[in-house]
C-alpha cells in the first residue's frame, strides 16, 4: 500500500500540505513494472508524469544512456510540456512503481485547485532546472576529458 503522506518529501510535491497531497490523490495512478518493462519509448505518444516511488529506471535514447534514475525522480515531464513524442525511452531497471499523473488529471487539479496546480508546475520546474545543471555537468566532463585526449601526444 502506498503513503500518500510520504509524498511531501519528495520534490515534486514541495510545500503540498497532508490536505493538499488528499485532495489531489484520487488524480494520482499507481502502476508496477517489472524490470526490463518499457515505461515510455522514444518517438511515441506520453501523456503521463511519471514520480518513481521505488526501484530504478535508465533513460536512454537512440539505446545510448543518458541517465538512471531512483525513488523520488521523476520522468516524462517534457513530453506534457512540449506536447511531443517522447525524447528518449524510459525502462525498468527492476521492479518500479510510480505515481502516473496524465494529462487529464493535470487538467482536472487545475480545476480542482489552480494553486495547488500552480505549486505541482513550479515544482515541476525547478525539478527540470536540476536535471539540466545535471546533464549540463555531465556534458561539460564530457567535454574535459575529449580535450585531455586531444592534448595527449600522438604515438610514434
Amino acid at each position: 500500500m502506498i503513503d500518500f503522506a510520504s509524498f511531501q518529501k519528495y520534490s515534486l510535491f514541495g510545500g503540498f500540505s497532508y490536505d493538499d497531497i488528499e485532495r489531489i490523490r484520487p488524480l494520482i495512478r499507481i502502476d508496477a513494472y517489472s524490470a526490463g518493462d518499457f515505461i515510455i519509448r522514444e518517438n511515441e505518444s506520453n501523456e503521463t508524469i511519471y514520480f518513481l516511488l521505488e526501484g530504478d529506471v535508465r533513460i536512454s535514447r537512440d539505446s545510448v544512456t543518458i541517465i538512471d534514475m531512483s525513488a523520488g525522480d521523476c520522468f516524462g515531464e517534457m513530453e506534457i510540456l512540449d506536447v511531443m513524442p517522447a525524447a528518449a525511452s524510459v525502462r525498468a531497471l527492476d521492479p518500479v512503481t510510480v505515481a502516473a499523473i496524465d494529462n487529464q488529471a493535470l487538467h482536472r487539479m487545475y480545476g480542482l485547485d489552480p494553486r495547488l496546480f500552480a505549486l505541482f508546475m513550479m515544482n515541476l520546474a525547478r525539478d527540470l532546472s536540476r536535471l539540466l545543471r545535471r546533464m549540463d555537468e555531465r556534458f561539460c566532463e564530457k567535454v574535459r576529458v575529449a580535450r585531455c585526449g586531444e592534448d595527449l601526444p600522438a604515438a610514434v
